[in-house]
C-alpha cells in the first residue's frame, strides 16, 4: 500500500470530509452568542402593567355619582350627570396681519397650547372677511383643541390642583358662567398659570378660553358637578338657576 493510500485510509477514520470538502466547524456558545435585544430584555425587564386611570374617573365613580344621586334624587346611575368634553380655544388673529412676525407667534401658541393640552389643536380660518379688524376670509385667526376621555380627566384635574392656585389674586371662579345648558365657560388672562410652559422661552402673554362641556340638565345640576370635582366657585353673587 502506497503512502498516499495509507493517508486518505487514516483520514478516513478520523471522520474528515473526502474530496477536499471543508469540514463544519462547530459553534462555540459564549457570551456573545445572544442576540444583543435579547440579551438586553433579559437584563432590564419591561413591565407589562397597563397605566392607572385618571383620579377623577375613580372620584366621579366613589364620591361624585352617590353625592349627586343623593342631592337630586337620581334613580338611574346614566341620569347623573358626567363630563362629556373640555374645548380650549385661543385667538390669534390680531397677529394675522402681521406677516412673517405674526406668523411665527401663532406656531409658538400652537407650541404652548399643544404642551398644555397634551394633543395638538386645529387651526381656525375665517370664514369671512371684516375689513374694521383687517381679517380677510381665510386667515388663520384661532386655535381650538377638544379633549375627552382620560385626556379630559388629566385636563381637569391638573387645572383643579395646578393651574387655577397659580393665578395670581384669585378669588373664586364665576359662578354665573354657566349657560342653560349645564356648560361652563371661562378662561384665563396668560398661559404660564399652567407649569408646562416655559417661563424662561416665553415671547409674549397670550390667554384662552375654557369650556366645560357636561350633560346635566341646567345650570344648578353642572355647578354641583364641576362643584364636587373641587372647582372652587365664589359664593358671593346671584348664581342663576
Amino acid at each position: 500500500m502506497s503512502e498516499k493510500e495509507k493517508s486518505e485510509k487514516a483520514h478516513d477514520k478520523k471522520g474528515a470530509p473526502k474530496g477536499g470538502e471543508k469540514a463544519e466547524k462547530p459553534q462555540k456558545k459564549g457570551k456573545g452568542s445572544k442576540p444583543a435585544a435579547e440579551a438586553a430584555a433579559q437584563a432590564e425587564p419591561q413591565s407589562l402593567e397597563p397605566a392607572p386611570p385618571p383620579r377623577l374617573i375613580a372620584k366621579y365613580q366613589q364620591q361624585v355619582v352617590p353625592a349627586l344621586k343623593e342631592k337630586f334624587g337620581y334613580t338611574n346611575v346614566m341620569a347623573v350627570p358626567r363630563l362629556e368634553k373640555v374645548v380650549i380655544s385661543m385667538g390669534v388673529g390680531k397677529y394675522a396681519t402681521l406677516g412673517g412676525e405674526g406668523r411665527s407667534k401663532v406656531e409658538q401658541a400652537e407650541k404652548e397650547l399643544t404642551v398644555i393640552a397634551g394633543q395638538k389643536p386645529v387651526r381656525c380660518k375665517a370664514r369671512k372677511s371684516v375689513a374694521n379688524f383687517k381679517v380677510r376670509e381665510g386667515m388663520e385667526t384661532g386655535l381650538k383643541v377638544t379633549l375627552r376621555g382620560k385626556r379630559m380627566y388629566e385636563f381637569v384635574d391638573r387645572l383643579i390642583t395646578l393651574a387655577i392656585p397659580r393665578v395670581k389674586d384669585f378669588r373664586g371662579l364665576d359662578p354665573k358662567g354657566f349657560d342653560q345648558a349645564g356648560n361652563f365657560n371661562f378662561g384665563f388672562n396668560e398661559q404660564t398659570v399652567f407649569p408646562e410652559v416655559d417661563v424662561e422661552t416665553l415671547q409674549f402673554q397670550q390667554g384662552m378660553n375654557i369650556t366645560v362641556v357636561t350633560t346635566a340638565s341646567n345650570a344648578v345640576e353642572g355647578r354641583e358637578l364641576l362643584r364636587q370635582f373641587g372647582m372652587p366657585f365664589r359664593e358671593d353673587g346671584k348664581q342663576e338657576k
